[in-house]
């Protein structure tokens, strides 16, 4: 699927569950994420892999295409592309995890490079609006597969595991059944749980009790429907409330993480900035700077 927009306010910190492959059109903006503070513009594209947080500070405006990617989708992929070195859609999620471990990146492709992408991208936009997915499918996959014949050779890879924000936490999920849906209604109910009250101090021990599952059942449920762990999970969760009160309150700082479910500011920080990419303090400050009117 792939959707067009323009921004001219500011959108916090958010994450979906499926990979984001989003192109600059026109326009400015910082974005936030694991990879700290980036500015993008005409020519680059941003990478997001599924559940990593991304916030947007426009600087005037921005127009974006996005273009949203089942995570297995991209396994399978990487597995006919390499088929003739791995095994099976199991050892092809491992060298994903394993090649993959920035689960954000900025691609700067540069304004030519990025102009070839436009009219694939519009037809996809069109294609998506039609929601015909048998009648389209051929064609849908052509203008993927030429988008990304572009920006793959931007894509950073690591031969081993050493970025600071791989997903260590977190067990390799099985494949599963092509949908966007979770594959399990116990990893649904532990989600609607964690979003119900993410402030509550929540244990696996209690969140697996709830669904009738043992603990490491739990871990490779969720993961499988999520991609990352419950309590990795719940951190996002927090996270995304936390920046919200930032930009719309002016509550301290350490009541807004007791608030959020954080009892030592501190560690919330720490948990703040490694999602987002900025310490709360800094994210307020940007956030009271782009509200501020202009003057002169």
């Amino acid at each position: 699927m792939a959707r067009t927009t323009a921004h001219h306010e500011p959108i916090a910190p958010t994450a979906f569950d499926f990979v984001r492959v989003t192109v600059v059109r026109s326009g400015s903006a910082i974005l936030l994420s694991e990879f700290g503070q980036k500015p993008v513009n005409i020519g680059d594209v941003a990478l997001f892999g599924a559940n990593t947080l991304c916030g947007i500070e426009p600087e005037n405006h921005i127009t974006m295409t996005a273009i949203y990617l089942d995570a297995d989708y991209v396994v399978d992929q990487v597995f006919w592309q390499h088929v003739g070195i791995l095994r099976d859609r199991q050892d092809a999620r491992e060298f994903v995890e394993t090649a993959y471990t920035e689960p954000a990146q900025i691609l700067r492709l540069g304004e030519d490079r990025a102009g070839m992408l436009m009219p694939w991208l519009d037809e996809l936009v069109a294609l998506s609006v039609q929601s015909r997915p048998v009648d389209t499918f051929y064609r849908t996959q052509a203008l993927w597969f030429s988008v990304a014949h572009v920006i793959a050779p931007f894509v950073r890879t690591s031969p081993v595991r050493t970025s600071s924000t791989e997903r260590t936490s977190t067990w390799p999920a099985a494949p599963r059944h092509r949908q966007f849906a979770p594959l399990r209604v116990e990893a649904q109910r532990v989600a609607e749980l964690l979003r119900a009250d993410p402030a509550r101090r929540w244990s696996v021990t209690e969140l697996a009790r709830a669904v009738h599952l043992s603990k490491s059942q739990l871990g490779r449920v969720f993961v499988e429907a999520y991609g990352k762990s419950p309590i990795a999970y719940l951190t996002m969760l927090r996270t995304e409330r936390m920046a919200a009160l930032l930009r719309t309150t002016d509550t301290p700082i350490a009541r807004i993480a007791h608030d959020v479910g954080w009892a030592d500011p501190d560690f919330a920080s720490r948990q703040f900035r490694r999602s987002v990419g900025i310490t709360p303090s800094h994210y307020r400050t940007l956030s009271c700077e782009r509200a501020a009117p202009a003057t002169g």
